[in-house]
Protein backbone atom coordinates (compact mmCIF):
# COMPACT_ATOMS: atom_id res chain seq x y z
CA UNK A 1 0.00 0.00 0.00
CA UNK A 2 1.35 3.39 -0.95
CA UNK A 3 2.17 5.57 2.02
CA UNK A 4 -0.14 8.56 2.29
CA UNK A 5 1.42 11.85 3.25
CA UNK A 6 0.18 15.39 3.65
CA UNK A 7 2.47 17.63 1.63
CA UNK A 8 2.26 21.30 2.54
CA UNK A 9 4.66 23.28 0.38
CA UNK A 10 6.58 26.10 1.85
CA UNK A 11 8.36 29.00 0.28
CA UNK A 12 12.06 29.14 -0.52
CA UNK A 13 14.02 30.52 2.45
CA UNK A 14 15.21 34.09 1.99
CA UNK A 15 17.03 36.56 4.12
CA UNK A 16 14.77 37.86 6.82
CA UNK A 17 16.27 41.34 6.52
CA UNK A 18 15.86 43.86 3.70
CA UNK A 19 19.26 45.42 4.44
CA UNK A 20 22.04 44.80 1.88
CA UNK A 21 24.70 42.18 2.65
CA UNK A 22 27.91 43.25 4.37
CA UNK A 23 30.75 44.04 1.92
CA UNK A 24 33.26 41.23 1.66
CA UNK A 25 34.43 38.23 -0.35
CA UNK A 26 33.49 34.59 0.15
CA UNK A 27 36.00 32.31 -1.57
CA UNK A 28 34.73 28.93 -2.76
CA UNK A 29 37.29 26.20 -3.50
CA UNK A 30 36.30 22.76 -4.77
CA UNK A 31 38.54 19.80 -5.48
CA UNK A 32 37.05 16.91 -7.41
CA UNK A 33 37.39 13.35 -6.17
CA UNK A 34 39.91 12.53 -8.91
CA UNK A 35 42.20 15.18 -7.45
CA UNK A 36 41.68 13.97 -3.90
CA UNK A 37 45.15 12.40 -3.69
CA UNK A 38 46.59 15.90 -3.26
CA UNK A 39 43.74 18.37 -2.72
CA UNK A 40 45.97 20.93 -1.00
CA UNK A 41 47.88 21.67 -4.21
CA UNK A 42 44.65 22.17 -6.16
CA UNK A 43 43.25 24.46 -3.46
CA UNK A 44 46.51 26.42 -3.35
CA UNK A 45 46.36 26.97 -7.12
CA UNK A 46 42.69 28.03 -6.99
CA UNK A 47 43.38 30.41 -4.12
CA UNK A 48 46.30 31.98 -6.03
CA UNK A 49 44.28 32.48 -9.22
CA UNK A 50 41.38 34.02 -7.29
CA UNK A 51 43.75 36.38 -5.49
CA UNK A 52 45.43 37.44 -8.73
CA UNK A 53 42.22 38.09 -10.64
CA UNK A 54 39.67 39.17 -8.03
CA UNK A 55 40.48 39.64 -4.37
CA UNK A 56 44.09 40.85 -4.49
CA UNK A 57 43.32 44.36 -5.73
CA UNK A 58 39.94 44.64 -4.02
CA UNK A 59 39.26 46.96 -1.09
CA UNK A 60 36.94 44.36 0.44
CA UNK A 61 38.28 41.79 2.87
CA UNK A 62 37.87 38.02 2.57
CA UNK A 63 35.14 37.01 5.01
CA UNK A 64 35.52 33.24 4.83
CA UNK A 65 36.66 30.30 2.72
CA UNK A 66 34.38 27.41 1.78
CA UNK A 67 36.16 24.22 0.73
CA UNK A 68 34.70 20.97 -0.62
CA UNK A 69 36.50 17.84 -1.75
CA UNK A 70 33.96 16.03 -3.89
CA UNK A 71 32.30 15.99 -7.28
CA UNK A 72 30.52 19.12 -8.44
CA UNK A 73 27.72 17.10 -10.06
CA UNK A 74 25.78 17.12 -6.79
CA UNK A 75 24.69 20.22 -4.84
CA UNK A 76 24.84 18.21 -1.60
CA UNK A 77 28.27 19.55 -0.68
CA UNK A 78 28.75 20.60 2.93
CA UNK A 79 30.58 23.90 2.43
CA UNK A 80 28.63 24.78 -0.72
CA UNK A 81 25.41 24.57 1.30
CA UNK A 82 27.09 26.48 4.15
CA UNK A 83 28.02 29.22 1.66
CA UNK A 84 24.38 29.53 0.54
CA UNK A 85 23.19 29.60 4.16
CA UNK A 86 25.66 32.36 5.07
CA UNK A 87 24.63 34.27 1.94
CA UNK A 88 21.00 34.25 3.12
CA UNK A 89 22.25 35.77 6.38
CA UNK A 90 24.00 38.56 4.48
CA UNK A 91 27.52 37.77 5.68
CA UNK A 92 29.21 38.84 2.40
CA UNK A 93 28.49 40.67 -0.84
CA UNK A 94 30.64 38.77 -3.38
CA UNK A 95 31.50 35.13 -4.11
CA UNK A 96 34.82 34.34 -5.80
CA UNK A 97 35.38 31.05 -7.65
CA UNK A 98 38.27 30.02 -9.90
CA UNK A 99 35.99 28.99 -12.78
CA UNK A 100 32.46 27.85 -13.48
CA UNK A 101 33.15 24.13 -13.18
CA UNK A 102 34.47 24.65 -9.64
CA UNK A 103 31.14 26.18 -8.66
CA UNK A 104 29.26 23.15 -10.01
CA UNK A 105 28.92 20.73 -12.90
CA UNK A 106 25.13 20.71 -12.85
CA UNK A 107 24.34 23.73 -15.00
CA UNK A 108 20.66 24.03 -14.07
CA UNK A 109 21.27 23.93 -10.31
CA UNK A 110 24.31 26.24 -10.52
CA UNK A 111 22.43 28.92 -12.47
CA UNK A 112 19.51 28.72 -10.03
CA UNK A 113 21.98 29.24 -7.14
CA UNK A 114 23.55 32.24 -8.94
CA UNK A 115 20.08 33.74 -9.46
CA UNK A 116 19.26 33.25 -5.78
CA UNK A 117 22.50 34.93 -4.74
CA UNK A 118 21.74 37.83 -7.11
CA UNK A 119 18.28 38.19 -5.56
CA UNK A 120 20.01 38.48 -2.19
CA UNK A 121 22.28 41.24 -3.53
CA UNK A 122 25.35 39.01 -3.84
CA UNK A 123 27.50 38.92 -6.99
CA UNK A 124 29.32 35.82 -8.24
CA UNK A 125 32.61 36.27 -10.11
CA UNK A 126 34.95 33.76 -11.77
CA UNK A 127 38.73 34.24 -11.79
CA UNK A 128 39.23 32.95 -15.34
CA UNK A 129 36.73 35.56 -16.68
CA UNK A 130 36.71 38.30 -14.01
CA UNK A 131 34.83 40.78 -16.20
CA UNK A 132 31.87 38.48 -16.87
CA UNK A 133 28.66 39.07 -14.92
CA UNK A 134 26.45 35.93 -14.81
CA UNK A 135 23.37 38.13 -14.57
CA UNK A 136 24.14 40.11 -17.73
CA UNK A 137 22.13 38.50 -20.59
CA UNK A 138 25.08 38.22 -22.99
CA UNK A 139 27.63 37.17 -20.37
CA UNK A 140 25.18 34.62 -19.03
CA UNK A 141 25.32 32.73 -22.32
CA UNK A 142 29.08 32.21 -21.91
CA UNK A 143 28.70 31.23 -18.26
CA UNK A 144 25.90 28.79 -19.11
CA UNK A 145 28.05 27.34 -21.86
CA UNK A 146 30.89 26.84 -19.36
CA UNK A 147 28.53 24.90 -17.07
CA UNK A 148 27.25 22.78 -19.97
CA UNK A 149 30.76 21.93 -21.11
CA UNK A 150 31.83 21.15 -17.52
CA UNK A 151 28.95 18.71 -17.12
CA UNK A 152 29.71 17.12 -20.48
CA UNK A 153 33.37 16.77 -19.52
CA UNK A 154 32.38 15.12 -16.23
CA UNK A 155 30.14 12.62 -18.01
CA UNK A 156 32.77 11.86 -20.64
CA UNK A 157 35.43 11.44 -17.97
CA UNK A 158 33.27 8.91 -16.14
CA UNK A 159 32.72 7.00 -19.36
CA UNK A 160 36.44 6.96 -20.12
CA UNK A 161 37.33 5.78 -16.62
CA UNK A 162 34.75 2.99 -16.73
CA UNK A 163 35.90 2.02 -20.20
CA UNK A 164 39.51 1.86 -19.05
CA UNK A 165 38.62 -0.28 -16.03
CA UNK A 166 36.55 -2.68 -18.11
CA UNK A 167 39.33 -2.91 -20.70
CA UNK A 168 41.79 -3.80 -17.95
CA UNK A 169 39.47 -6.52 -16.69
CA UNK A 170 39.06 -7.98 -20.19
CA UNK A 171 42.85 -8.10 -20.53
CA UNK A 172 43.13 -10.17 -17.35
CA UNK A 173 44.01 -7.42 -14.89
CA UNK A 174 42.55 -6.71 -11.46
CA UNK A 175 40.69 -3.50 -10.64
CA UNK A 176 40.67 -2.30 -7.06
CA UNK A 177 41.94 -3.96 -3.90
CA UNK A 178 42.94 -7.60 -4.25
CA UNK A 179 41.13 -10.04 -1.89
CA UNK A 180 42.69 -11.77 1.10
CA UNK A 181 45.67 -13.94 0.12
CA UNK A 182 46.90 -11.51 -2.55
CA UNK A 183 48.45 -8.07 -2.60
CA UNK A 184 48.53 -5.15 -5.01
CA UNK A 185 52.01 -4.39 -6.35
CA UNK A 186 53.14 -1.22 -8.11
CA UNK A 187 56.37 -0.65 -10.00
CA UNK A 188 57.45 2.90 -10.81
CA UNK A 189 60.41 3.83 -12.98
CA UNK A 190 61.33 7.02 -11.14
CA UNK A 191 63.81 8.27 -13.77
CA UNK A 192 61.39 7.88 -16.64
CA UNK A 193 58.52 9.24 -14.59
CA UNK A 194 60.49 12.41 -13.91
CA UNK A 195 61.17 12.80 -17.63
CA UNK A 196 57.52 12.24 -18.43
CA UNK A 197 58.06 9.08 -20.49
CA UNK A 198 57.67 6.40 -17.82
CA UNK A 199 54.59 4.42 -16.85
CA UNK A 200 53.46 3.03 -13.53
CA UNK A 201 52.84 -0.72 -13.66
CA UNK A 202 50.39 -2.43 -11.33
CA UNK A 203 49.67 -6.13 -10.89
CA UNK A 204 48.51 -8.76 -8.41
CA UNK A 205 50.68 -11.37 -6.77
CA UNK A 206 50.23 -13.89 -3.89
CA UNK A 207 50.71 -12.48 -0.42
CA UNK A 208 53.54 -14.53 1.16
CA UNK A 209 51.86 -14.36 4.59
CA UNK A 210 48.23 -14.90 3.58
CA UNK A 211 48.26 -17.11 0.50
CA UNK A 212 48.87 -20.35 2.44
CA UNK A 213 46.09 -19.45 4.91
CA UNK A 214 43.50 -19.57 2.14
CA UNK A 215 44.94 -22.73 0.64
CA UNK A 216 44.46 -24.39 4.04
CA UNK A 217 40.94 -22.96 4.30
CA UNK A 218 40.05 -24.48 0.93
CA UNK A 219 41.62 -27.83 1.91
CA UNK A 220 39.45 -27.94 5.03
CA UNK A 221 36.34 -27.17 2.97
CA UNK A 222 37.13 -29.72 0.25
CA UNK A 223 37.62 -32.47 2.84
CA UNK A 224 33.82 -32.25 3.39
CA UNK A 225 34.38 -32.96 7.08
CA UNK A 226 34.06 -29.43 8.50
CA UNK A 227 31.37 -26.81 8.75
CA UNK A 228 32.18 -23.14 8.19
CA UNK A 229 32.30 -22.63 11.96
CA UNK A 230 34.74 -25.51 12.36
CA UNK A 231 36.94 -24.13 9.56
CA UNK A 232 37.03 -20.75 11.32
CA UNK A 233 37.93 -22.47 14.60
CA UNK A 234 40.73 -24.48 12.93
CA UNK A 235 42.24 -21.39 11.32
CA UNK A 236 41.86 -19.41 14.55
CA UNK A 237 43.63 -22.15 16.50
CA UNK A 238 46.68 -21.68 14.27
CA UNK A 239 46.71 -17.94 14.94
CA UNK A 240 45.57 -16.96 11.46
CA UNK A 241 43.64 -13.75 10.83
CA UNK A 242 42.11 -11.90 7.91
CA UNK A 243 44.39 -9.39 6.22
CA UNK A 244 42.59 -6.58 8.04
CA UNK A 245 43.60 -8.11 11.37
CA UNK A 246 40.14 -9.40 12.17
CA UNK A 247 40.25 -12.87 13.78
CA UNK A 248 38.38 -15.82 12.32
CA UNK A 249 36.72 -16.25 15.73
CA UNK A 250 35.83 -13.29 17.94
CA UNK A 251 35.34 -13.73 21.68
CA UNK A 252 33.02 -11.25 23.36
CA UNK A 253 31.47 -11.60 26.80
CA UNK A 254 32.85 -15.15 26.98
CA UNK A 255 30.91 -16.03 23.82
CA UNK A 256 32.61 -17.24 20.63
CA UNK A 257 31.41 -15.96 17.29
CA UNK A 258 32.91 -17.33 14.07
CA UNK A 259 33.14 -15.10 10.98
CA UNK A 260 31.08 -17.53 8.89
CA UNK A 261 29.53 -14.97 6.57
CA UNK A 262 32.86 -13.42 5.59
CA UNK A 263 34.37 -16.86 5.04
CA UNK A 264 31.41 -17.89 2.90
CA UNK A 265 31.86 -14.82 0.69
CA UNK A 266 35.50 -15.78 0.10
CA UNK A 267 34.46 -19.30 -0.90
CA UNK A 268 32.09 -17.78 -3.51
CA UNK A 269 34.73 -15.49 -5.04
CA UNK A 270 35.89 -16.71 -8.48
CA UNK A 271 39.09 -14.69 -8.01
CA UNK A 272 40.57 -17.57 -5.99
CA UNK A 273 40.14 -19.89 -9.00
CA UNK A 274 41.92 -17.37 -11.26
CA UNK A 275 38.80 -16.13 -13.10
CA UNK A 276 37.62 -12.56 -13.66
CA UNK A 277 33.91 -12.03 -13.01
CA UNK A 278 32.25 -8.62 -13.39
CA UNK A 279 28.50 -8.16 -14.01
CA UNK A 280 29.03 -4.44 -14.72
CA UNK A 281 31.60 -5.20 -17.42
CA UNK A 282 29.51 -8.11 -18.73
CA UNK A 283 32.12 -10.73 -17.82
CA UNK A 284 30.60 -14.08 -16.83
CA UNK A 285 32.44 -16.82 -14.85
CA UNK A 286 34.94 -18.96 -16.75
CA UNK A 287 35.30 -16.58 -19.70
CA UNK A 288 38.44 -14.50 -18.94
CA UNK A 289 41.49 -15.72 -17.04
CA UNK A 290 43.20 -13.41 -14.56
CA UNK A 291 46.92 -12.67 -14.59
CA UNK A 292 47.59 -14.16 -11.15
CA UNK A 293 48.30 -17.51 -9.53
CA UNK A 294 45.04 -19.15 -8.38
CA UNK A 295 44.60 -20.65 -4.92
CA UNK A 296 42.48 -23.55 -6.24
CA UNK A 297 41.70 -25.07 -9.59
CA UNK A 298 38.40 -24.45 -11.31
CA UNK A 299 37.25 -28.00 -10.48
CA UNK A 300 38.11 -27.53 -6.80
CA UNK A 301 36.34 -24.15 -6.71
CA UNK A 302 33.13 -25.55 -8.22
CA UNK A 303 33.23 -28.53 -5.85
CA UNK A 304 33.64 -26.09 -2.95
CA UNK A 305 30.60 -24.12 -4.14
CA UNK A 306 28.56 -27.33 -4.21
CA UNK A 307 29.69 -28.24 -0.67
CA UNK A 308 28.74 -24.82 0.72
CA UNK A 309 25.37 -24.94 -1.06
CA UNK A 310 24.61 -28.42 0.29
CA UNK A 311 25.54 -27.47 3.85
CA UNK A 312 23.29 -24.41 3.58
CA UNK A 313 20.36 -26.56 2.43
CA UNK A 314 20.96 -29.17 5.14
CA UNK A 315 21.28 -26.62 7.94
CA UNK A 316 18.36 -26.96 10.39
CA UNK A 317 16.04 -23.99 10.25
CA UNK A 318 15.08 -22.30 13.47
CA UNK A 319 11.41 -21.67 13.89
CA UNK A 320 10.84 -17.95 13.59
CA UNK A 321 8.03 -16.26 15.43
CA UNK A 322 6.16 -13.48 13.63
CA UNK A 323 5.91 -10.36 15.79
CA UNK A 324 3.07 -7.96 15.02
CA UNK A 325 4.83 -4.86 16.41
CA UNK A 326 8.41 -5.61 15.38
CA UNK A 327 10.22 -2.26 15.11
CA UNK A 328 7.15 -0.29 16.29
CA UNK A 329 7.02 -0.81 20.05
CA UNK A 330 8.72 1.46 22.60
CA UNK A 331 9.00 1.47 26.39
CA UNK A 332 8.22 4.63 28.37
CA UNK A 333 10.46 5.01 31.43
CA UNK A 334 8.95 6.07 34.75
CA UNK A 335 10.45 9.57 34.53
CA UNK A 336 8.62 10.10 31.23
CA UNK A 337 11.69 11.60 29.60
CA UNK A 338 12.91 8.69 27.55
CA UNK A 339 11.42 6.09 25.24
CA UNK A 340 13.42 2.96 24.53
CA UNK A 341 12.86 0.83 21.46
CA UNK A 342 12.03 -2.76 22.39
CA UNK A 343 13.23 -5.91 20.64
CA UNK A 344 11.47 -9.23 20.13
CA UNK A 345 12.43 -12.66 21.43
CA UNK A 346 10.95 -16.12 21.84
CA UNK A 347 11.96 -18.65 24.48
CA UNK A 348 12.84 -22.05 22.98
CA UNK A 349 12.28 -20.90 19.37
CA UNK A 350 12.98 -24.38 18.00
CA UNK A 351 10.15 -25.82 20.07
CA UNK A 352 6.58 -25.34 18.93
CA UNK A 353 4.72 -23.21 21.40
CA UNK A 354 7.66 -21.04 22.55
CA UNK A 355 6.60 -17.89 24.43
CA UNK A 356 7.04 -14.62 22.47
CA UNK A 357 8.02 -11.41 24.27
CA UNK A 358 8.64 -7.77 23.57
CA UNK A 359 11.66 -6.91 25.71
CA UNK A 360 14.57 -4.56 26.37
CA UNK A 361 17.82 -6.44 25.73
CA UNK A 362 20.00 -6.93 28.78
CA UNK A 363 17.21 -6.18 31.28
CA UNK A 364 14.33 -8.03 32.93
CA UNK A 365 11.79 -5.76 31.23
CA UNK A 366 9.60 -7.95 29.03
CA UNK A 367 5.92 -8.21 28.14
CA UNK A 368 3.96 -11.01 26.50
CA UNK A 369 3.41 -10.27 22.81
CA UNK A 370 -0.14 -11.63 22.92
CA UNK A 371 -1.12 -9.17 25.68
CA UNK A 372 0.26 -6.11 23.90
CA UNK A 373 -1.15 -7.22 20.53
CA UNK A 374 -4.58 -7.74 22.07
CA UNK A 375 -4.59 -4.17 23.41
CA UNK A 376 -3.63 -2.71 20.04
CA UNK A 377 -6.25 -4.74 18.17
CA UNK A 378 -8.89 -3.57 20.65
CA UNK A 379 -7.74 0.03 20.08
CA UNK A 380 -8.00 -0.32 16.30
CA UNK A 381 -11.41 -1.97 16.45
CA UNK A 382 -12.81 0.99 18.42
CA UNK A 383 -12.03 3.42 15.58
CA UNK A 384 -15.21 4.83 14.06
CA UNK A 385 -16.03 7.47 11.49
CA UNK A 386 -19.11 9.66 11.83
CA UNK A 387 -20.35 10.97 8.49
CA UNK A 388 -21.58 14.14 10.21
CA UNK A 389 -17.96 15.14 10.81
CA UNK A 390 -16.73 14.62 7.27
CA UNK A 391 -17.97 17.88 5.66
CA UNK A 392 -16.45 19.97 8.45
CA UNK A 393 -13.14 18.07 8.22
CA UNK A 394 -12.95 18.49 4.45
CA UNK A 395 -13.76 22.20 4.76
CA UNK A 396 -11.11 22.74 7.45
CA UNK A 397 -8.54 20.79 5.48
CA UNK A 398 -9.29 22.70 2.25
CA UNK A 399 -8.98 26.01 4.11
CA UNK A 400 -5.64 25.00 5.60
CA UNK A 401 -4.30 23.88 2.22
CA UNK A 402 -5.35 27.22 0.75
CA UNK A 403 -3.61 29.07 3.58
CA UNK A 404 -0.43 27.05 3.23
CA UNK A 405 -0.29 27.00 -0.55
CA UNK A 406 -2.63 29.58 -2.01
CA UNK A 407 -0.73 32.59 -0.72
CA UNK A 408 2.50 31.24 -2.11
CA UNK A 409 1.27 29.94 -5.45
CA UNK A 410 1.01 33.29 -7.28
CA UNK A 411 4.62 34.12 -6.43
CA UNK A 412 5.79 30.65 -7.37
CA UNK A 413 3.81 30.74 -10.59
CA UNK A 414 5.22 34.15 -11.51
CA UNK A 415 8.76 32.95 -10.77
CA UNK A 416 8.37 29.94 -13.05
CA UNK A 417 6.69 31.95 -15.80
CA UNK A 418 9.53 34.50 -15.59
CA UNK A 419 12.08 31.69 -15.76
CA UNK A 420 10.30 30.23 -18.80
CA UNK A 421 10.33 33.63 -20.50
CA UNK A 422 14.02 33.97 -19.62
CA UNK A 423 14.80 30.70 -21.44
CA UNK A 424 13.09 32.05 -24.57
CA UNK A 425 15.04 35.31 -24.37
CA UNK A 426 18.32 33.49 -23.82
CA UNK A 427 17.62 31.32 -26.86
CA UNK A 428 16.85 34.38 -28.98
CA UNK A 429 20.10 36.14 -27.98
CA UNK A 430 22.14 33.02 -28.64
CA UNK A 431 20.46 32.63 -32.01
CA UNK A 432 21.73 36.06 -32.98
CA UNK A 433 25.25 35.08 -31.97
CA UNK A 434 24.90 31.85 -33.94
CA UNK A 435 23.68 33.74 -37.01
CA UNK A 436 26.67 36.08 -36.69
CA UNK A 437 29.03 33.10 -36.61
CA UNK A 438 30.27 33.76 -33.07
CA UNK A 439 29.35 30.29 -31.80
CA UNK A 440 29.60 26.94 -33.59
CA UNK A 441 26.76 24.67 -34.63
CA UNK A 442 27.94 22.04 -32.11
CA UNK A 443 27.65 24.55 -29.25
CA UNK A 444 24.23 25.68 -30.50
CA UNK A 445 22.94 22.07 -30.52
CA UNK A 446 24.17 21.47 -26.96
CA UNK A 447 22.55 24.65 -25.66
CA UNK A 448 19.31 23.94 -27.53
CA UNK A 449 18.98 20.56 -25.78
CA UNK A 450 19.54 22.23 -22.42
CA UNK A 451 16.82 24.80 -23.12
CA UNK A 452 14.35 22.09 -24.05
CA UNK A 453 15.05 20.25 -20.78
CA UNK A 454 14.51 23.41 -18.76
CA UNK A 455 11.29 24.23 -20.64
CA UNK A 456 9.90 20.74 -20.02
CA UNK A 457 10.72 20.98 -16.30
CA UNK A 458 9.15 24.43 -15.86
CA UNK A 459 6.02 23.54 -17.85
CA UNK A 460 5.58 20.32 -15.89
CA UNK A 461 5.83 22.27 -12.62
CA UNK A 462 3.27 24.81 -13.80
CA UNK A 463 0.88 22.04 -14.79
CA UNK A 464 1.39 20.24 -11.48
CA UNK A 465 0.46 23.34 -9.47
CA UNK A 466 -3.07 23.24 -10.81
CA UNK A 467 -3.48 19.65 -9.64
CA UNK A 468 -1.91 19.90 -6.17
CA UNK A 469 -4.99 20.94 -4.20
CA UNK A 470 -7.11 18.19 -5.74
CA UNK A 471 -4.28 15.77 -5.09
CA UNK A 472 -4.21 16.63 -1.38
CA UNK A 473 -8.02 16.41 -1.05
CA UNK A 474 -7.91 12.95 -2.65
CA UNK A 475 -5.32 11.90 -0.07
CA UNK A 476 -7.64 13.13 2.68
CA UNK A 477 -10.48 11.00 1.31
CA UNK A 478 -8.17 7.99 0.93
CA UNK A 479 -7.02 8.30 4.52
CA UNK A 480 -10.59 8.64 5.80
CA UNK A 481 -11.56 5.58 3.77
CA UNK A 482 -8.76 3.52 5.31
CA UNK A 483 -9.63 4.67 8.83
CA UNK A 484 -13.29 3.87 8.26
CA UNK A 485 -12.49 0.30 7.18
CA UNK A 486 -9.55 -0.57 9.44
CA UNK A 487 -11.74 -1.64 12.37
CA UNK A 488 -13.59 -4.04 10.06
CA UNK A 489 -10.85 -5.53 7.93
CA UNK A 490 -7.93 -5.67 10.40
CA UNK A 491 -9.23 -8.73 12.23
CA UNK A 492 -9.78 -10.58 8.95
CA UNK A 493 -6.21 -10.09 7.70
CA UNK A 494 -3.41 -12.59 8.08
CA UNK A 495 -0.44 -11.56 10.25
CA UNK A 496 1.76 -10.47 7.32
CA UNK A 497 -0.97 -8.15 5.98
CA UNK A 498 -1.63 -6.76 9.45
CA UNK A 499 2.06 -5.88 9.84
CA UNK A 500 2.09 -4.09 6.47
CA UNK A 501 -0.98 -2.07 7.39
CA UNK A 502 0.44 -1.07 10.77
CA UNK A 503 3.73 0.05 9.20
CA UNK A 504 1.74 2.38 6.92
CA UNK A 505 -0.38 3.86 9.73
CA UNK A 506 1.61 3.71 12.97
CA UNK A 507 4.92 5.40 13.75
CA UNK A 508 5.26 3.80 17.18
CA UNK A 509 3.33 2.19 20.04
CA UNK A 510 4.42 3.14 23.57
CA UNK A 511 3.87 0.99 26.66
CA UNK A 512 4.42 1.80 30.35
CA UNK A 513 5.96 -0.22 33.17
CA UNK A 514 2.76 -2.23 33.60
CA UNK A 515 2.66 -3.28 29.96
CA UNK A 516 -0.26 -0.97 29.14
CA UNK A 517 -0.34 0.92 25.84
CA UNK A 518 -0.27 4.62 26.71
CA UNK A 519 0.45 6.22 23.34
CA UNK A 520 -0.01 5.41 19.65
CA UNK A 521 1.69 7.86 17.29
CA UNK A 522 0.32 7.82 13.75
CA UNK A 523 1.99 8.69 10.47
CA UNK A 524 0.64 11.52 8.32
CA UNK A 525 -2.06 11.91 7.19
CA UNK A 526 -3.64 9.78 9.94
CA UNK A 527 -1.95 11.74 12.73
CA UNK A 528 -2.94 14.96 11.00
CA UNK A 529 -6.56 13.76 10.86
CA UNK A 530 -6.44 13.22 14.62
CA UNK A 531 -5.33 16.81 15.16
CA UNK A 532 -7.91 18.09 12.70
CA UNK A 533 -10.66 16.07 14.38
CA UNK A 534 -9.62 17.35 17.80
CA UNK A 535 -9.98 20.93 16.60
CA UNK A 536 -13.39 20.29 15.01
CA UNK A 537 -14.62 18.44 18.10
CA UNK A 538 -13.56 21.41 20.21
CA UNK A 539 -15.61 23.71 18.00
CA UNK A 540 -18.63 21.41 18.19
CA UNK A 541 -18.35 21.21 21.98
CA UNK A 542 -18.91 24.95 22.11
CA UNK A 543 -22.01 24.57 19.95
CA UNK A 544 -23.47 21.39 21.42
CA UNK A 545 -24.63 20.49 24.88
CA UNK A 546 -23.53 16.90 24.43
CA UNK A 547 -19.78 16.44 25.03
CA UNK A 548 -17.61 14.55 22.62
CA UNK A 549 -14.58 12.38 23.25
CA UNK A 550 -11.40 14.18 22.36
CA UNK A 551 -9.21 12.60 19.69
CA UNK A 552 -5.48 12.79 20.28
CA UNK A 553 -2.39 10.66 19.99
CA UNK A 554 -2.88 9.57 23.61
CA UNK A 555 -4.57 6.20 23.92
CA UNK A 556 -5.84 7.16 27.36
CA UNK A 557 -8.20 9.49 25.47
CA UNK A 558 -9.14 6.69 23.09
CA UNK A 559 -8.35 5.92 19.47
CA UNK A 560 -9.35 8.26 16.62
CA UNK A 561 -13.15 8.09 16.79
CA UNK A 562 -14.36 10.91 14.50
CA UNK A 563 -17.79 10.63 16.19
CA UNK A 564 -20.24 12.84 18.07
Amino acid sequence: MKKLTVMLRRGTPHSSSDSPPRPGWAIYLRTSSREAQNPKNSQKRQRHNINQALTGDSDMQVVDEYIDVMSGRTPNRADYQRLLSDARLGRFSHVAVENAERFGRNDTEALVAIDELHALGIAVRFADYPDLDPIDPDDRILIALSFVLARRESIKLGQRVRGGLHAKLRSGGCVGLAPDGYRNVMDRDEQNVLSGTGRVKRWIEPDPEQFQVWREAWDLLLSEQHTLTEICEALHAKGYRYRSGRPFVEIKNEMRKAANNTLSKRFHNWFYAGWIVSPKAGIAPKTIRGNWKPVVTTEEFERGLAIVAKRTEDRPRKRRHQYLLSGLIYYQKADGKRRIRMTCSTSNPARKGGIAYYRIAGTRTRFLCKEIDRQLMSWLCRIQVDSDYLPAMRAAYTTEIAEKMGHLQPDRRREMETALKGVDEEEARTLRLFAAGKITEHVWDALWLEWQDRRRTLRANLAAMAQEEGYHIKHLDDALGIIAKVSIIFGRMDLASQKKLLKEMIHRVVVNQEGQIIDVELFAPFGYLQQLNTRIEGEKVCESVESVAKCSNKVSSGPPRFVN
